[in-house]
């Protein structure tokens, strides 16, 4: 008799998509499906809920399961995996990366190291509670045309003026397209335009209220000599759209930078947690392309495929994380874009490898049963992960050793240009009351389950 095959993983556990062997020789023959595997595991489970129910009947669910896709087009189940690299491999960076720092920081972010560990995944969870969050995590390189991307600016504020249009509604209440995308400002005018810019909008970028100050800009309109005497103002920004990832990495950067100046145990942790997220991000190549998820080439799900399920499979087995000690980053602004940049020369092959894989590869052997969080999921199976990762000739193990290296670079960059602080001195900061609370709306927003924003199916 033909047993049907089935593949049983948990995290702490693997099995291999072999013969089950709990099932009995003369056991009937099945149809290789996806529908009897669930139903042959679904008795199993049953059978262990009776001799250990309060561990089957009552899952502890640590992290809220995410949809994602099948990359089987035959295949319409969800699968669950967590969000970016995986709540797993974020955890993993930060704290990594805190052991390669040297002695003179250790001193502080070693004590601390449960925090930046614990809170890595804090932009995964703000995902689910600002609209503005989501953006930060990615950028569609292939949306600025072709590499090297010279057209791109690699300044925040460039680029935000680049792709940002400034409206007025005159008093006869016709709304007016002053300058923007389609509608450029005449290059004599550009210098004052970036400070007037810089002054009045770049503080309100990351607020709901898109209206801008009436007065200032009839001010600055007068300076041009033009006529127009608006009623009002607003403004409406297309870079988003795409993505903001290096930019915000150079934002970040800046801030961290000053925390350590002024030495504000709190704001460095938090801000170290962030950063070593959005880095993380960074490193992802499904992060650098509007492709993200496979959606433009019949390959949902790859997303969580490459960077969720093969690290927490073989992350542990057999990575080597000995990355070397932090270094000091020059210009880390060119740094962080040319991290995105070899991210994005990566899209192809993560792509490429999995269709041409997935074609040739058993179909019965591709999407296994996974007990995962508590929760029973259909994922690629281990041998179809394992062999999708040897294709790409370990590029996700590279890629996290990669990760974990800039993480801790870019903390001990920020902490030299801040002039070497002692951190000796300061110890763990006490969380207050407000953080708590703060704590408590992410949770609570994370697990109502619905992302503003882009939702990234991982």
């Amino acid at each position: 008799m033909t047993v049907p095959a089935v593949c049983l993983s948990s995290n702490s556990l693997a099995y291999s998509c072999e013969s089950p062997t709990f099932l009995p020789k003369n056991y009937p023959p099945m149809h290789r499906s996806i529908f009897t595997r669930l139903a042959v595991l679904s008795l199993f489970f049953l059978g262990l809920c009776a001799l250990k129910p309060i561990r089957f009947l009552k899952p502890i669910r640590f992290l809220k399961p995410y949809r994602f896709e099948s990359i089987n087009p035959s295949l319409h189940h969800p699968i669950t995996l967590s969000p970016d690299w995986g709540f797993f491999a974020h955890k993993r960076i930060n704290r990594l990366a805190v052991l390669t720092l040297p002695p003179q920081m250790m001193v502080f972010f070693k004590p601390n190291i449960d925090y930046l560990t614990d809170h890595a995944v804090d932009p995964d969870m703000r995902r689910y509670a600002s609209k503005h969050e989501a953006p930060r995590h990615y950028i569609d390189l292939d949306n600025y045309g072709e590499p090297p991307f010279d057209e791109l600016p690699r300044q925040w504020v460039d680029a935000l003026m680049a792709h940002t249009d400034i409206w007025m509604v005159k008093t006869s209440g016709d709304t007016v397209l002053l300058w923007g995308d389609k509608k450029p400002l005449q290059e004599v005018w550009q210098r004052d335009y970036k400070n007037w810019f810089y002054s009045q909008l770049m503080p309100r970028f990351y607020q709901d209220d898109e209206t801008l100050d009436v007065d200032s800009l009839k001010t600055f309109l007068g300076l041009m000599g033009r006529a127009e005497r608006p009623q009002t103002a607003f403004y409406r920004e297309h870079l988003s759209q795409h993505g903001t990832l290096p930019w915000n990495l150079q934002r970040m950067q800046r801030l961290l930078t000053e925390a350590f100046r002024m030495r504000d145990s709190r704001r460095i942790l938090k801000l170290a947690a962030d950063m070593g997220h959005y880095i993380g991000d960074a490193h992802v190549p499904l992060h650098t392309t509007s492709n993200y998820n496979g959606q433009k080439t019949e390959q949902h799900g790859i997303h969580g495929f490459w960077e969720s399920r093969i690290p927490e499979l073989f992350a542990d087995e057999s990575y080597d994380y000995f990355v070397g000690k932090a270094a000091y980053i020059e210009r880390t602004e060119d740094w962080f874009w040319q991290t995105v940049f070899d991210s994005n020369k990566l899209v192809d092959s993560v792509l490429t490898f999995e269709k041409r894989l997935r074609r040739t590869f058993p179909l019965d052997r591709q999407m296994c049963p996974d007990m995962r969080s508590g929760v029973m999921s259909v994922m690629p199976c281990r041998d179809f992960a394992a062999a999708y990762q040897d294709a790409m000739n370990g590029m996700v193990e590279r890629r996290l050793r990669a990760a974990i290296h800039a993480v801790s670079s870019a903390w001990y960059t920020a902490w030299i240009d801040a002039g070497e602080p002692d951190l000796s001195k300061m110890g763990a900061p006490v969380i207050s009351e407000e953080e708590r609370k703060e704590a408590e709306r992410l949770r609570k927003n994370f697990e109502q389950g619905k992302i503003l924003g882009r939702a990234e199916e991982h």
